[in-house]
């Protein structure tokens, strides 16, 4: 008969079992998805990378949605760590954002282009547009004019001098450097700092 003392740490070692899975399938779909369309990926393809077999990302995920919704909350908490950056520190800023646009950027660009019909995509582009935004806010507190109009314009300037697309027209439509990308976007942020306007 099983003791009550092996019983839980056997509940332990399942559960954490089960979390390593559900990982391995997330990475495994987050790294088709950087580089196929959505359409051309399907559960066996997955399954297939993650080693593990099509029933058991559906009893994790109960289905493709499922798992892509799980994938954007996994890919936003990642870039949650990834693009922690000291405040009013412009250079520093650029520099954390194009190492997370170097990585994922083209990934970014790909499944936004497909949001307008894939609904899973709509609402992870929609999730990831907010976290920006508030990122925005974290990073540039010390320019940022009080809560009001003024706010949400120094907001806007700055969201769309930082958007993935510019990076993409810089990075891969025009072929600039990095190093050349990085100056072009901290130029832009400085122009746009909202302390520069003698109408404020």
């Amino acid at each position: 008969m099983e003791s009550g003392s092996r019983r839980p740490y056997r509940m332990g070692a399942r559960a954490a079992a089960m979390e390593v899975t559900r990982t391995r399938v997330l990475e495994a779909a987050a790294a088709l998805w950087m580089r196929r369309w959505y359409d051309d990926v399907t559960l066996q393809h997955v399954a297939d990378e993650a080693g593990v077999s099509v029933q058991t990302i559906v009893n994790h995920f109960g289905g493709k949605e499922g798992l892509a919704d799980a994938v954007a909350d996994w890919v936003t908490s990642q870039t949650a760590v990834n693009r922690q950056a000291p405040t009013g520190d412009v250079a520093a800023i650029v520099a954390v954002l194009f190492a997370d646009y170097e990585r994922h950027g083209d990934a970014n660009v790909l499944w936004t282009a497909q949001m307008d019909r894939v609904p899973a995509i709509a609402r992870a582009a929609a999730h990831a547009r907010s976290q920006h935004r508030a990122w925005l806010e974290q990073v540039f507190a010390d320019r940022l004019p009080a809560p009001g109009p003024a706010r949400e314009h120094a907001l806007n300037l700055h969201h769309a001098a930082t958007d993935v697309y510019l990076w993409k027209l810089w990075r891969r439509d025009l072929g600039l450097s990095r190093q050349d990308a990085e100056r072009a976007m901290c130029d832009l942020l400085t122009s746009i700092d909202p302390r520069n306007r003698h109408d404020a």
